[in-house]
């Protein structure tokens, strides 16, 4: 496949021939979205459409009760999206990722250090674990 559009229209259609009609709905929310960054004066980078379409699933997982049908769905839909995100960091990886931003900055602080980190973390790792990790480590 030559690219993550591409890749998403094979999957559509492997779930149309499998019935699953879940995994057919998310792919083609995500291809709607690929669509509409192809018109778009301002085109994001397909893996980050993936990205923040998935953080907004997951965000929305905080409205239902998790024992309901809806609570099932997203949980359900999320499984899908992440086959597309990128492969996740481990902690140790990005605290080596700090060091090498730290030790390439003269005067290394928080905005500086975060700004490059942000980048290279995108859809990857936690934000807000990336933020205390980049604190703890600027602290000593």
């Amino acid at each position: 496949m030559s690219n993550l559009k591409d890749q998403i229209s094979e999957e559509i259609k492997m779930a149309m021939k499998a019935k699953d009609k879940t995994r057919l709905n998310a792919l083609r929310y995500l291809k709607k979205l690929f669509i509409e960054n192809d018109t778009s004066t301002k085109k994001q980078d397909e893996q980050d459409i993936v990205i923040s379409y998935t953080k907004k699933v997951k965000d929305s997982l905080e409205m239902y009760p998790k024992d309901s049908e809806q609570y099932k769905e997203i949980t359900a839909e999320i499984a899908v999206l992440s086959e597309f995100m990128p492969k996740p960091l481990s902690e140790e990886d990005v605290l080596k990722i700090i060091d090498d931003i730290i030790s390439g900055q003269e005067n290394a602080n928080f905005g500086l250090v975060m700004k490059e980190l942000s980048g290279k973390i995108k859809g990857r790792f936690d934000g807000k674990k990336a933020t205390n990790l980049v604190k703890d480590k600027l602290a000593k």
